[in-house]
């Protein structure tokens, strides 16, 4: 998530043709013969909206305008972004989701809110997470942050479920700032949760960052939390907590992976694989020649529960260009630097992503990698989206138990020459050999602009999806119409897949991994916008990296 401004310095931590005829004449010289014509782009189709209704699961916000006690930057009140989602496997019935709300554009948001459902997602209930002075927290109970972000929900295999998110104080790195990773349990179904715990709590000279937290399907007492955490002195290593015992406690934090002083990991990830080996993906983020950074999605492997880790085993470079409005050039704040990580039933990994290498560096789609040894080795990537023309932006992957595999991404195929709007579309893609692909719409057409700015127009670095009984449950954000609410938290139950496919016939691809060769020039506009998003997400990165990333 965008953060506040970093530092102005690592040294001093500031607030900163014709032819002749004739026998005896040249034979004619024909006219140069006419450029041929630019092929016509490929027709975008835009696949047929399936018929389920959405549910709106956020409300109006319950936060009073200053609650949270800081003022720079702008709030957008009412508006819901970011929602993670997880359904509880010894009750399908029940659904636990979490947003932030109230985002701000300098970072972050007012709180959390988390909501419930024990009826298959047809009623809500929600309350606000504790870990910000608008959620309720306070000195006592662990939650005196003036704002939180980077939900994340996760389930048990016993119905205990167990949320986390980051909470902060002050702008990142400056003096007197301070951050928090923290995590509460729930033994209702989410109805009530516990007080938050503190897995980390940093000042500083430390900016912890983008956590994610998994409950392990095999083994009830195991919960794995992680996150990246930037040091002022440089670097940024994976971090892991873990409980063994259901959430009661929680071991120190500590890190299982260090990339060195010149690099950092963000996004981090663990998915469980059936036979209990954790998988651990993430960017990594390398400093280059001549002030570049390149990015790859790299990943690790734990076989006892998280207690040691192998190395680094690298999937791809991450190729990402970042969305924009085609004619405006209006930045969209998407997850271009957040991988999508599912382990399917049959112990297969994938791994999605936006990558740029289709189309020469000039348009991001949607890339797909396989493993089927555990994370050893990895796919060529493939791209999965079938509109590559046009940016395919922020993808989620889940894989049902029949073995189906559901993506589902924003994209950009609906958008008009009207400089006023940026009609936006969110998809799912199907598909059961990772190679043939379906693809259905989930929303009407939405207008992007109206999401709040945060570097660019914003509902998330990553968005929910689930599976319910061999459902896919998508949990999304989507704008509305005017400026009291811009944006909403949604989830839709895609019962109607199968009836809408074979009746109006579903948009089909085929996953191409025939990318061009990767060029200098792709690389290049690969780091800018690393450089560009980073700066976003924390203002003052770039110098940052640039002292900090020096050799020694």
């Amino acid at each position: 998530m965008q953060r506040v401004r970093l530092f102005a310095s690592a040294a001093s931590v500031v607030a900163a043709v014709s032819a002749c005829g004739g026998d005896s004449s040249p034979a004619p010289v024909p006219p140069p013969p006419s450029p041929a014509p630019a092929p016509a782009p490929p027709p975008v189709i835009l696949p047929p909206l399936i018929t389920d209704a959405e549910v709106r699961i956020s409300a109006d916000t319950t936060f009073s305008a200053s609650c949270s006690g800081t003022s720079n930057g702008t709030e957008y009140r009412n508006a819901e972004v970011e929602p993670q989602v997880a359904l509880n496997p010894f009750d399908p019935d029940n659904l636990v989701a979490s947003w932030q709300q109230d985002r701000w554009s300098s970072g972050g948001a007012s709180g959390i809110v988390t909501a419930s459902s024990t009826d298959g997602g047809v009623t809500w209930t929600r309350a606000a997470f504790a870990v910000s002075r608008c959620g309720g927290g306070n000195s006592s109970n662990g939650g005196n942050y003036g704002r939180a972000t980077d939900p994340w929900v996760t389930f048990a295999p016993n119905g205990v479920a167990f949320q986390m998110a980051l909470a902060f104080e002050g702008s990142a790195l400056q003096p007197g700032s301070s951050s928090a990773m923290l995590v509460a349990r729930s033994t209702d179904g989410g109805r009530s949760w516990s007080p938050a715990t503190p897995l980390i709590v940093s000042g500083s000279n430390f900016f912890n960052d983008k956590n994610s937290i998994t409950a392990d399907p095999t083994d009830a007492g195991y919960v794995y939390a992680v996150w990246d955490r930037l040091a002022l002195a440089g670097g940024g290593p994976a971090l892991l907590a873990r409980t063994t015992d259901g959430g009661l406690t929680w071991e120190g934090a500590r890190v299982i992976y260090d990339p060195g002083s010149r690099s950092q990991t963000i996004g981090s990830q663990i998915v469980v694989l059936p036979n209990g080996t954790l998988v651990n993906a993430f960017t990594q983020i390398d400093s280059g020649p001549s002030g570049t950074e390149a990015a790859s999605i790299q990943v690790i492997r734990s076989t006892d529960r998280g207690g040691s880790w192998s190395g680094p085993i690298k999937v791809a470079d991450l190729l990402a260009v970042g969305a924009r409005d085609p004619v405006t050039r209006q930045p969209i704040r998407d997850g271009s630097i957040i991988p999508a990580v599912a382990a399917a039933p049959n112990g297969q990994l994938l791994i999605a992503w936006q990558d740029a290498r289709f189309s020469g560096g000039t348009v991001d789609g949607i890339a797909l990698s396989r493993s089927g040894d555990g994370g050893l080795t990895w796919s060529t990537p493939a791209q999965i989206n079938s509109a590559r023309s046009v940016p395919a932006f922020t993808p989620t992957i889940r894989v049902r138990a029949d073995g189906t595999i559901g993506i589902t991404y924003y994209d950009l195929r609906s958008n008009t020459d009207d400089p006023a709007t940026l009609p936006t579309d969110l998809i799912l893609a199907r598909s059961i050999d990772a190679a043939n692909w379906t693809e259905v719409r989930l929303t009407p057409s939405f207008d992007l602009t109206n999401a709040p700015q945060a570097g660019g127009y914003f509902i998330g670095d990553y968005h929910g999806l689930a599976v319910s009984d061999n459902v896919f449950v998508p949990v999304f954000v989507r704008t509305n119409v005017g400026t009291a609410n811009r944006t909403d938290v949604f989830a839709l139950f895609a019962r109607s897949i199968a009836a809408t496919a074979s009746r109006t016939g579903a948009a089909r691809t085929t996953a191409s991994p025939a990318a061009p060769p990767i060029d200098g020039a792709t690389r290049e506009r690969a780091s800018e916008h690393l450089i560009r998003v980073m700066e976003r997400r924390l203002p003052g990165w770039t110098r940052w990296r640039a002292e900090t990333a020096a050799p020694r």
